[in-house]
């Protein structure tokens, strides 16, 4: 073995270690880093063959980097409801910049999901990459390509404006009382003659309530239910009207604003009897540019511009004690219910554990916008790491695999909450003390090596 030799292994000894030190830097100065995965530095022999025996020659060592990409940090929960994290596998996927994005422009990977929106609306994490996802359709369906990144939009929630919702189901419950008397006027009572119905006023209902319904802009719209006991034992006349009657037009079969004509009958023992029952379970609106409606056809108020919809009107069922009972107690109205709201303006954000990106309205409506996918790699750890905190894809990581959050092996998503760093400041500080001795000790090998030499060039004097 040389001496030149012994002198060029203490070299790779000094760089190696100086490597690992770099290492060990990085470590810890990004001890508070958001989901920063904690790198270690692995020493590798190099050996250096001679033919003759008995001879060695030095090869010294290499320092690699290894980082612990796939480690599971620390999930601390926020304030934020943005703020992001995953517990198990997978990354999030981001860009560099929000808008429509081409095929071109990069896509990276990352576990740091300190997540705030940015002055356009596109949620961006504190390294500067926009979130993104699949965008769902009116429906909240979304066709999901597990190896498609282009499907992936930057996630907006800044551009979405207020909503409201038509009313599609009502609920009537009350009781009519079985003892009312029958009035003079039920004699003469004709649904279809404006003159002689309870729509107009021309005859006085014996039980009379009003409720709101929601039309497609998210006004208010007031309808009536009216009763009117017969002669026939267990049996009301029943009428469904809006008010003002001007709010719709209807057909020759309609008048009065009348959207639902017809009897309620009921069983000896005070259920509702739906075989004889005629009042329509459901009445449709048509819209407002509806031409001309005919018999029995509802349509808002051409002035409206109104979309259609159609009402659901639940008065209950022969098994069930809810909706419309006659017992021999006092007519009263015992509660309504019904969907719908009035316009609302968008109140807050929320992501869910399903990745699921929902806005919330102030009206108490929801709306799903958003799913933000989970990436996944064969080999995470091989990942090529990039400014910012994020990954590129590498021959040895594999390609990825797009899941929904939760599912197939990916983890779920945790919101209001940031992955710590993986960095333990103790076990850094001893590594640290480790390469610092080796370094000396490298050192040495060099400066004795160099004594060795003096004293060679002395037997040459």
């Amino acid at each position: 073995m040389s001496i030149n030799g012994s002198m060029l292994s203490g070299v790779s000894g000094l760089k190696a270690n100086s490597t690992a030190l770099a290492v060990i830097s990085d470590n810890i100065s990004n001890v508070n880093t958001v989901a920063y995965k904690r790198s270690r530095a692995n020493f590798q022999t190099l050996v250096t063959t001679e033919a003759r025996q008995g001879s060695y020659n030095s090869g010294g060592v290499l320092s690699t980097n290894h980082a612990f990409v796939s480690g599971q940090g620390l999930l601390q929960r926020t304030e934020s409801s943005t703020d992001l994290g995953i517990s198990g596998n997978g990354f999030f996927v981001v860009s560099e910049q929000g808008g429509t994005l081409t095929t071109a422009d990069a896509r990276y990977f990352t576990r740091a999901g300190s997540f705030n929106v940015e002055k356009d609306g596109y949620l961006q994490n504190s390294a500067g990459f926009y979130l993104l996802g699949w965008e769902l359709d009116e429906d909240g369906v979304v066709d999901i390509d597990p190896s498609s990144l282009t499907d992936l939009v930057p996630i907006n929630v800044g551009n979405i404006g207020g909503t409201a919702e038509a009313t599609t189901s009502v609920t009537f419950n009350a009781n009519l009382q079985s003892s009312q008397t029958v009035s003079a006027e039920a004699a003469t009572y004709d649904a279809t003659d404006s003159t002689a119905n309870m729509a107009s006023g021309s005859v006085t209902p014996d039980f009379e309530r009003s409720m709101e319904i929601i039309d497609s802009m998210g006004g208010k719209r007031t309808i009536y239910y009216s009763f009117l006991k017969t002669s026939t034992p267990n049996q009301w006349n029943a009428e469904v009207y809006v008010s003002p009657s001007t709010d719709i037009e209807t057909g020759t079969g309609l008048v009065n604003g009348q959207i639902a004509t017809g009897t309620v009958a009921f069983t000896s023992d005070g259920r509702l009897d739906t075989t004889n029952t005629t009042l329509p379970s459901s009445v449709t609106f048509l819209p407002s540019s509806t031409a001309a409606v005919t018999g029995s056809q509802i349509k808002w108020a051409t002035a409206a511009g109104l979309s259609g919809q159609t009402l659901s009107m639940n008065i209950g069922s022969a098994t069930s004690t809810s909706g419309l009972t006659q017992f021999d107690s006092p007519s009263n109205l015992l509660s309504t219910s019904s969907n719908g709201s009035t316009f609302g303006n968008l109140s807050n954000v929320e992501i869910d554990e399903e990745g699921y990106v929902t806005a919330l309205f102030d009206n108490g409506e929801s709306r799903r916008l958003y799913k933000v996918p989970v990436a996944t790699f064969p080999s995470a750890d091989n990942l090529t790491l990039q400014s910012g905190n994020v990954y590129g894809v590498s021959a040895q990581s594999g390609t990825f695999t797009l899941k929904e959050a939760g599912s197939a092996g990916a983890g779920a998503i945790a919101p209001a909450t940031l992955e710590a760093s993986t960095v333990d400041l103790s076990t850094e500080f001893t590594n640290m003390i480790t390469v610092q001795r080796a370094y000396s000790a490298a050192s040495k090998i060099i400066t004795t090596s160099d004594e060795m030499m003096e004293e060679l060039i002395r037997m040459k004097r």
